[in-house]
């Protein structure tokens, strides 16, 4: 099995893919627009995203390349919209990871099968995940140990919040309370603003979010990484451990960000937009826009994202099981 680590060591287009590709792509073109489909709704972190990434590839689509958003049923209807598009190219998902990793598991029935409906094309991005306190939260409380200790100690406070229930943000912290023994009660919102407002305001302690959603709380002082989530120290808060550090080497969550395209999409459409995405993620223009928001360019082949894809399915499936939790239509 593909690991992760050896994913992210992809960081170049030239590192996976002939050069003597990419020219071949300007003279293939679609003669009508493409589209990106985003699940959520304008002003989100995948939105933000897919408009950089758009903007970016005009070049390499004369015709135009657009932005659509698709909100609703936690993303679920811009799937199936995906799922019953022309395979020509020119209707795209890009989408987390979570809609096509975790709710196999956590819906009792799912009107699509990632493996089956959808192709992959590229990555596009890497957000890290962080476990991040506010000010209900003593200033004591310094590491994730620290916390699950004062969430041991205060049980009628041992809470987080996520971005939404269900998601991988979710399970990271149930992952994470597992690990020490201590049960820690989710709180969900509809999306990551939200969440992020009730930990600064107080009305939750702890929030597990992408962490350049809270980095303008983090430059104010009005939020604190405990710890973070990836495999290394993430570089957009380089002070706090990883779970991997604070003894929990099995409290590994990242969120990735990647595009689809429709079942049945020929291989040469895939290619050409696989490369056009690659080249993308490996310039500095796309790479400086995703640091402003905590973010990183990760760039892979179709058969890579495919071998992540897989991989991440099977390894959320227990994770999901062990909680008990099945999402409500």
């Amino acid at each position: 099995m593909i690991k992760r680590r050896q994913f992210l060591r992809a960081t170049s287009v030239g590192a996976i893919l002939p050069l003597s590709i990419a020219p071949q792509f300007a003279q293939a073109n679609l003669t009508k627009p493409a589209r990106f489909i985003v699940g959520f709704a304008p002003g989100g972190g995948t939105d933000t995203i897919a408009r950089m990434t758009a903007e970016v590839l005009r070049a390499d689509y004369p015709a135009g390349m657009l932005v659509e958003n698709k909100p609703g049923a936690a993303s679920r209807i811009a799937v199936d919209l995906v799922k019953s598009s022309e395979p020509d190219g020119s209707t795209l998902l890009m989408t987390p990871d979570f809609s096509l990793t975790v709710y196999p598991h956590s819906f009792r029935k799912l009107s699509y099968d990632p493996l089956k409906d959808l192709v992959p094309v590229a990555t596009v991005a890497l957000a890290g995940l962080a476990l991040c306190a506010g000010p209900s939260v003593p200033a004591s409380v310094k590491n994730p140990v620290d916390y699950l200790d004062w969430c041991k100690a205060n049980p009628t406070k041992a809470s987080f919040g996520s971005p939404g229930s269900g998601s991988s943000f979710h399970f990271a912290g149930l992952m994470l309370g597992k690990a020490r023994g201590i049960e820690l009660t989710h709180v969900g919102y509809k999306g990551g603003a939200p969440a992020l407002q009730d930990v600064v305001g107080g009305q939750i302690p702890a929030n597990i979010c992408a962490i350049g959603e809270a980095m303008q709380f983090m430059k104010a002082g009005r939020l604190r990484v405990l710890g973070t989530f990836g495999r290394e120290r993430d570089r957009f808060a380089p002070d706090a451990p990883t779970m991997v550090e604070s003894g929990f080497k099995d409290v590994v969550a990242e969120a990735w960000i990647a595009v689809f395209a429709p079942a049945k999409t020929p291989a040469d459409v895939v290619n050409r937009t696989m490369v056009a995405l690659n080249k993308a993620t490996s310039g500095n223009a796309l790479t400086e826009r995703l640091a402003g928001y905590g973010m990183r360019p990760l760039t892979m082949t179709s058969a890579e994202l495919g071998a992540m894809l897989r991989s991440d399915i099977e390894r959320w499936g227990p994770v999901v099981k062990a909680s008990g939790f099945t999402a409500e239509d």
